[in-house]
Formats: C-alpha cells, sequence, structure tokens
C-alpha cells in the first residue's frame, strides 16, 4: 500500500505546484498587459505601475480572461487608443508567453 500513497502524493504534489505556476503565469501575464496597455496610453512610469496592478487585481472579478480584457479594452478605448477586441486578446496570448518565459528564467 505505500507504493500507491507515494504516488497519491507524488500526483498531488504535481498538482499543487501545476496550480501554483499557473496561478504566477496568469498574475505575470496581467502585469504584462497592463504595462503594454500603459505604453499605448502614454502612461507616466508611476501610473504604468498602479495600472498594471489594477489589471491584476481585475482578474479577481470572474474566472476567465474576460474580466481582464474588458478593462484594458474599455480603458484604451477611453483613452481614445484606437484597438480592438482581438487585439488585446493578441496581446493576452502574447503576454502569456512572455510570463512563462520569464518565470522559467527566474527558476
Amino acid at each position: 500500500m505505500t507504493t500507491f500513497d507515494d504516488r497519491e502524493k507524488a500526483f498531488e504534489a504535481k498538482y499543487a505546484r501545476d496550480e501554483d505556476m499557473a496561478f504566477r503565469v496568469t498574475a505575470r501575464r496581467n502585469r504584462l498587459v497592463g504595462q503594454w496597455a500603459a505604453a499605448k496610453m502614454g502612461l507616466t512610469p508611476e501610473e504604468t505601475d498602479a495600472y498594471a496592478k489594477a489589471v491584476v487585481q481585475a482578474d479577481f472579478e470572474e474566472a476567465g480572461d474576460e474580466d481582464v480584457i474588458r478593462k484594458v479594452l474599455g480603458d484604451l478605448l477611453g483613452a481614445g487608443v484606437e484597438t480592438d477586441d482581438a487585439t488585446v486578446r493578441q496581446a493576452l496570448h502574447d503576454q502569456t508567453v512572455e510570463a512563462r518565459r520569464q518565470l522559467m528564467e527566474a527558476k
């Protein structure tokens, strides 16, 4: 029975690590998307930092990425930046790749 118990514990540990990594990638991605959007809006470095944090916080409103997309798209359009839903979604995808790369390098 110990083999099965050890295997179960190993799977549980892997699941916990994978979930932690997914959370970190999403949080890093949201911060990077916030920085990307802030650059498009011409924000100062201080405003950029605050905006990136606001984008990270926006992700806690509902499950999935729609809350982040809605916030960033609304803010960009509100600032007079010509953009669309597809552009923001592409930025999310691009920054996911970058966030994974950054976290892998940090290990």
